[in-house]
């Protein structure tokens, strides 16, 4: 099994090599926080209390059905998910979902994993997002912080994707 998983990380790395930079990211497909679940619970658990998971029950019936609206509350919407789960930040998981792949840390970014960044909330997170309070990626990132505790309880994969 070690030997398989080895080949194909060799593999998707050798791919990896010859595609353009985000070739992978464009290729993969949403996978839903259930999948995202099975190894990361901890992560999982913190992101169902976050106001990201109840993204929605902010707007009305008929916010819901405007694309301004849900490219921010609900960006996988079309997908069946109401909220801003794990896809959202992280980017789709198919091809990096695998225990194998998320083990490797570098594996895992060639192929689509995202680790969010300022620029990454600043697409919802801005001056026309209303809001009472100007945003505060230092101090909001810290409110959703859900992979050091994750990381440390999920042994053997890597849950510091935040």
């Amino acid at each position: 099994m070690k030997t398989r998983n080895l080949i194909l990380s060799a593999l998707t790395l050798s791919l990896a090599a010859l595609l353009p930079t985000g070739a992978f990211a464009q290729a993969a497909e949403f996978v839903g926080p259930e999948t995202c679940k099975a190894c990361h619970p901890q992560a999982h658990e913190a992101w169902q209390r976050s106001t990201h998971a109840r993204s929605t029950r902010s707007l009305t019936d008929k916010q819901l059905q405007q694309p301004s609206c849900t490219a921010c509350h609900a960006p996988q919407q079309s997908r069946g998910d109401r909220s801003v789960s794990c896809e959202s930040c992280h980017g789709a998981g198919s091809l990096y979902a695998k225990s194998h792949v998320m083990k490797d840390k570098e594996l895992s970014r060639l192929v689509g994993l995202q680790m969010p960044t300022e620029k990454t909330c600043a697409q919802c997170h801005d001056a026309h997002a209303p809001s009472l309070t100007r945003f505060n990626f230092v101090e909001r990132k810290a409110r959703i912080d859900h992979g050091d505790k994750a990381a440390s309880t999920n042994a053997g994969t890597r849950a510091d994707a935040r």
